[in-house]
């Protein structure tokens, strides 16, 4: 007999290990005990015969719960005590380590199957879960995971739940969040404040066949949701909620989801994954309502991930807009009572439940591009999901810039990435994100890291923030985005495309088109755009023909084509002659801006990126002429001459070339110059890495240009997979570059 003491490290609490544990020790007739070590993860202690163990430790590895991901196994040997029978012990915190909490995931079939029959006492009930799926993440307060330290201590479990959760060899063993209709939480239907006693959902469907607009509290938050294919129904809700322009995710079944796209069987993969993204897809017009993405090709769609949500939409033959019940730039909302006061001018009516959500978490947005799945937002699904790096011995926080913030904290070989945070420039956020930190604290077990490194603008609130909490170390903007494309793919050397909107650059410039040779930490700015004045500044991102009209006059054509009111256009033009509030920029999101003005795609911002998606939106119905991308070197460093760049474009549509082959053409031959530029750093370096972030990375057209140049002349293509490319991801890069300044990762 032999007996053997194995510590597990990894995603194995709250995911039904420990009784999975149970059933292979009984079934090989061992003897022993598991337990939850809390932070450190879970221990077990297991007596038999030595050929009965090796199955064991085989079982233990390859048949794991769905939602287990084990990192490591401690084992040791230890001296056999002869015991009998094998048990599951109280949960223990060590106090050493980092125990994984597993994201919130999809409701899972067999779930789903005990909600659809009459004979399960789960018959109908919305927040039906189990083991293998439900909230995690939004309701666990602290480690280790018992239901005592989860939103649900709210809720006495009833002597049915009582049986399953305490059966081992019950698939809701130990299940936290196990619940019925006798003691779980419930539903209510309120119209105002007043509380109608019918059945909440049929209640709902009826408000949301009558063109209403119905809150929906969620996992995570509120979503707004009303019929997608009213045009009246969904312009009334835009103009509710103030969001003119801003796509509208929907969530639609799989039925549904045909009747407006053609996804493809990767993209139908994502949507049906357990984590339930958001998918962007391109859809075919003519079901949904116009406002639903407007000027847009693309729409955004999840499928149902709650039990809640499929009960909805089965008894709906239309898909919803289900859109975070947030104004412009504030937290989504999670007290009921919150909700009803700040919601009560848009929603018409409310479908709410008694259950605490202890974190926010956003839904996720990815995108299919060239180089596989790429996050438009890392959030529900993923977080709290570490992605291992290992970056030294001493823990570091990173705060992001300053819109759509996600901060990182590192840890013990592990990068823990939070969820969307958000516009920090709002007070409530700002707020916000300071909780969120203080949750993933807790869970990790860890104190705030001494070392915080944030962005470099001197202005961001999460620079004033990092200031506040301990030693700060700046990063620029788009060293942050390269490192952190270099950090996800493991490499020390890399010559970076980052192309957005803005990044307060080393000289104090406005940067956004680079081309950046990073190693080990030390970058060379190796190429750029050329730099244009930005008429007004800030207010030259919100009103893309003023740099419509600057591009034009560098340029030498006539900047009245930039469609801009004459007086405008009189102050813009002596803005750029005397150089009044006319800083300088290099950014790739300013130059998309000016040719969606020009060509009259869009001649006002209302939420970020708006110009550049609806560019790409009319350049997906073209097709690119080819040009010669117009490079110069200056200085050493190579420089993109984007004014014969908009010359040659000027030309194209004199010569009666379509809008959409205008678009498209600007696309492509950006994206080439850029990467021919950052081919030719490469080479003279060395470097066999040329790879593109930043928030324009996500542009599948940009995307795919550089991946064909890159891979044309024999260099290995770097996208990122794992955290997004935009502003959601800048934190991931600025705790590798600033860990490699510390001397401290070891990849």
């Amino acid at each position: 007999m032999r007996r053997l003491y194995i510590h597990v490290e990894g995603t194995v609490q709250g995911v039904g290990f420990r009784p999975f544990v149970y059933r292979i020790a009984v079934r090989h007739g061992l003897s022993g005990h598991v337990r939850n070590l809390g932070e450190a993860g879970v221990e077990i202690e297991v007596e038999g015969p030595p050929a009965a163990l090796e199955r064991f430790l085989w079982a233990l590895q390859h048949e794991k719960p769905p939602l287990a991901e084990i990192e490591r196994l401690h084992i040791q040997e230890l001296g056999p005590l002869g015991e009998q029978g094998f048990r599951i012990l109280p949960s223990r915190d060590s106090g050493e380590g980092s125990g994984l909490i597993p994201p919130d995931t999809a409701t899972c079939p067999l779930c789903l199957g005990d909600i659809d029959n009459p004979e399960s006492r789960f018959y109908h009930y919305w927040a039906t879960s189990c083991t293998d799926c439900g909230p995690r993440f939004t309701v666990v307060e602290a480690l280790p995971y018992d239901r005592p330290r989860t939103a649900f201590r709210d809720f006495p479990l009833c002597p049915d739940c009582a049986r399953d959760y305490t059966d081992p060899l019950d698939r809701r063993h130990h299940a936290q969040t196990i619940a019925c209709p006798v003691c779980g939480p419930r539903l209510t239907f309120l119209r105002g404040s007043e509380e109608v006693l019918e059945d909440p959902i049929a209640q709902a469907q009826e408000a949301l066949r009558a063109g209403e607009i119905v809150a929906i509290k969620g996992l995570g938050g509120t979503h707004l949701a009303c019929d997608a294919t009213r045009e009246e129904v969904v312009a009334e809700l835009r103009r509710r909620l103030r969001r003119p322009a801003q796509p509208f995710a929907l969530m639609a079944r799989e039925d549904q989801v045909q009747l407006f796209s053609d996804p493809s069987p990767e993209e139908w993969k994502l949507l049906r994954s357990p984590r339930r993204p958001i998918v962007v897809l391109r859809h075919k017009p003519g079901y949904l309502a116009p406002s639903v993405a407007p000027g847009l090709h693309t729409v955004g769609v999840m499928l149902p991930y709650t039990g809640l949500h499929h009960l909805l939409l089965r008894g709906l033959p239309f898909p919803l807009v289900m859109t975070s019940a947030n104004y412009p730039g504030r937290p989504m909302l999670i007290e009921n009572a919150r909700i009803l006061a700040e919601l009560s001018p848009v929603a018409d009516a409310f479908l709410l439940h008694n259950r605490r959500i202890v974190a926010r978490c956003d839904d996720s947005v990815v995108r299919l591009g060239p180089a596989g799945p790429a996050f438009l937002r890392r959030s529900r699904g993923w977080v709290p999901e570490p992605i291992p790096l290992d970056l030294g011995e001493e823990p570091l926080l990173a705060l992001g810039g300053d819109l759509n913030v996600a901060f990182a904290l590192y840890t013990r070989g592990k990068v823990f990435l939070s969820q969307h945070i958000g516009n920090t420039e709002e007070i409530e956020t700002l707020e916000f994100l300071r909780e969120a930190l203080d949750h993933f604290l807790r869970l990790l077990g860890i104190p705030l890291p001494r070392k915080i490194a944030c962005d470099l603008h001197p202005s961001f609130p999460t620079r004033r923030l990092a200031e506040e909490l301990g030693e700060v170390l700046p990063v620029q903007h788009h060293v942050a985005h390269v490192a952190g494309l270099a950090g996800e793919h493991r490499v020390c050397e890399l010559v970076g495309i980052a192309i957005d909107g803005y990044g307060y650059g080393l000289d104090g410039t406005a940067w956004g088109g680079e081309v950046i040779l990073w190693r080990r930490g030390e970058i060379q700015r190796s190429g750029h755009l050329q730099p244009v004045p930005m008429p007004g500044g800030d207010l030259a991102a919100l009103k893309p023909g003023r740099m419509a009209a600057s591009f034009l006059y560098a340029a030498h054509l006539p900047p009245e084509e930039s469609g801009l009111p004459p007086g405008e256009l009189r102050l813009v033009l002596a803005q750029v002659q005397k150089g009044l509030n006319a800083p300088l920029t290099t950014s790739a999101g300013r130059f998309l801006d000016a040719v969606a003005a020009w060509l009259g795609i869009c001649q006002e911002r209302t939420y970020e990126g708006e110009p550049a998606m609806k560019l790409e939106a009319c350049a997906a119905f073209g097709h690119p002429i080819p040009l010669e991308p117009p490079i110069v070197q200056r200085g050493g460093v190579f420089v993109v001459e984007t004014t014969k760049i908009f010359q040659e474009l000027w030309r194209l549509r004199r010569e009666g070339a379509k809008q959409e082959d205008i678009a498209a053409t600007a696309q492509d031959v950006l994206a080439r110059a850029l990467a021919q530029v950052a081919l030719r750093v490469a080479q003279e370096a060395g470097v066999e890495a040329v790879g593109l972030t930043g928030g324009a990375a996500v542009n599948a057209a940009l995307a795919q240009a550089v991946k064909e140049e890159v891979e044309k002349a024999g260099l290995r293509f770097l996208a990122h997979t794992k955290v997004p490319p935009g502003d959601g991801g800048l934190s991931f890069g600025q705790l590798v570059h600033a860990a490699w300044h510390l001397g401290s990762p070891r990849y």
